[in-house]
């Protein structure tokens, strides 16, 4: 889709949009103001601590929205988009030198009266047009923010012109831009229908997930319900423990290969499947299962047309992964990857071969850029020569530096409590890239911090999902109008209904349970529908 922008820039605000081809029209549709909705006209006042440097508004036609390839995604087509208000605010802190964009789209028609904003992804601190457009379709006025910063995998803002750790970028996408673009949808909102939305939410998976928990707890008056899926909170610890799997194989000289671990992985879930009462390829609760990753040793695979024997080293390795990071002398650090999850290339234990065709450790980028940029501060930096003594330093250094800027994990919600607003999160039992323990160790010291188990479910749940990688529930389940319910009409939710996927790759129906209940078999029913499963209390550990 080719764009022709216009834009304004003033002395001051707020700026007043440039339209390109402006269309008047009137907006009758029972939901939005009986006016002339005029894209030219948008008005943006600086968030407090900003300055706004430009502002571009473009009228879109229905139809379809085009989204780039940006590595490692691939290019998306979204149809059947009804015209939109496309705009787009860039904003500035003075003095430091960053350049943050905030976008907004609003429909032309049939706007439903709320905002929804879109969270990022890896180090993206936003969507590229997919969620958007979705939402739009949806009948939201959407938004999102990049924050300043790059794309998913790009990590090139990290550091400034000396080598330092840029900070203002860092801020930002910690939790300074997020809160900015609420504050500037909500006003272009107002400014572009007459009237502000009856309600905002966030929306996010991932980076999205830790982004909408930054908002619960430092801006809690930004939106009435949060969605934050497999959120990446604790972003300081879990980034360092998520390199453990490469530092495991680098330091024991032994990398199995992909097919090795899909092995210890199907042995895994068959063995504990039955736990919750029915064999039906799901592990309701991995952190129960006790397989013994020994037991595989002397296994003969057939690997890309090769003989493969697992050996007692490649069971020591799979044991350290799932066990988790533990200093040299054994103090527990953080979670393993969950029993189940995927471990193979491209995620956090992948192995490929080196041009002698031995496998090698093949560092999934995220916790490897966030070690040798914001720890090392040497993006070129060999992650495969850190020892376990270093890797026990890093995740203490990560701790020091870094909690109090993206740690994300403060569980003293009463503000948000406050606010009336309601947050809602799913995380799949077998997420391969941020361990499913995190978000429950969280919720635990929410508990802990606000009076308990019954006191905090008012307002904030959190939903297992067994079998699920990670934000594999994304479409899978009605999450965002679950939470719709919940804020609007007070229907706090006890189930979520999912589609799950069991090991043989079969779909199946599940009621999720609100943490810490678990979905148990009832004895009798088939176990490919959620009726035939009930939520119970496990017994304490």
């Amino acid at each position: 889709m080719r764009r022709r922008l216009l834009t304004a820039f003033a002395a001051g605000a707020p700026l007043v949009a440039a339209l390109c081809l402006p269309t008047a029209w009137a907006a009758d549709t029972g939901n939005t103001a009986s006016r002339p909705l005029d894209c030219s006209t948008v008005t943006v006042p600086a968030p407090e601590g900003t300055a706004v440097e430009g502002v571009v508004a473009v009228d879109r036609p229905a139809g379809t929205v085009d989204v780039p390839e940006i590595t490692p995604l691939p290019a998306a087509h979204i149809t059947d988009v009804p015209a939109f208000c496309d705009v787009t605010v860039t904003l500035t802190h003075p003095g430091e030198g960053d350049h943050a964009k905030v976008t907004v789209w609003l429909p032309k028609e049939g706007w439903n009266g709320r905002l929804q904003t879109i969270g990022g992804s890896a180090f993206a601190a936003g969507d590229y047009g997919t969620g958007l457009a979705g939402a739009v379709k949806d009948g939201y006025a959407a938004a999102t923010t990049d924050a300043g910063v790059k794309t998913y995998l790009d990590t090139s803002w990290a550091l400034d012109g000396k080598g330092q750790v840029d900070r203002p970028l860092l801020k930002n996408f910690a939790s300074r831009s997020e809160h900015e673009a609420a504050v500037v949808a909500k006003q272009v909102i107002g400014d572009y229908y007459g009237k502000a939305a009856s309600y905002a939410y966030f929306n996010g998976c991932s980076t999205g997930g830790r982004q909408g928990y930054a908002e619960a707890q430092r801006h809690p008056d930004d939106y009435d319900g949060i969605l934050a899926n497999a959120p990446a909170v604790n972003w300081d610890e879990f980034e360092v423990a998520t390199l453990w799997p490469q530092v495991v194989m680098n330091n024991e000289k032994t990398y199995p290969s992909g097919c090795a671990f899909d092995a210890f992985n199907t042995a895994a879930v068959k063995a504990c499947d039955p736990l919750d009462g029915v064999k039906d390829g799901l592990v309701e609760n991995p952190g129960r299962c006790d397989f013994d990753p020994r037991r595989l040793i002397g296994t003969t695979l057939e690997c890309e047309g090769k003989q493969v024997t697992i050996t007692a080293a490649d069971a020591a390795v799979v044991r350290k992964i799932w066990d988790g990071p533990r200093t040299t002398s054994g103090k527990k650090l953080w979670s393993g990857v969950p029993v189940g999850a995927d471990l193979a290339y491209p995620f956090l234990a992948g192995t490929l071969p080196d041009a002698d065709g031995e496998l090698k450790g093949a560092a999934f980028p995220v916790p490897a850029s966030w070690v040798a940029s914001w720890l090392k501060k040497q993006p070129g930096f060999d992650v495969s020569t850190i020892t376990y003594a270093q890797f026990t330093e890093l995740f203490r250094q990560s701790q020091a530096e870094y909690d109090k800027v993206i740690g994300t994990d403060e569980p003293d919600l009463s503000a948000f409590r406050a606010s009336g607003g309601k947050m809602l999160t799913w995380h799949g039992q077998q997420d391969q890239l941020i361990p499913t323990q995190g978000t429950v160790t969280y919720r635990q010291h929410v508990e802990r911090t606000m009076g308990g188990a019954e006191r905090v479910d008012d307002f904030y749940r959190v939903f297992l999902a067994p079998g699920a990688a990670h934000c594999a529930l994304t479409g899978q389940t009605d999450d965002l109008g679950v939470l719709r319910a919940w804020v609007e009409e007070g229907k706090a939710p006890t189930t979520l209904t999912a589609t799950l996927t069991d090991s043989t790759g079969k779909q199946v129906t599940r009621d999720l349970c609100a943490y810490p209940k678990e979905s148990h078999y009832r004895g009798h029913g088939d176990p490919a529908t959620a009726d035939s499963f009930r939520c119970v209390t496990p017994p304490r550990r």
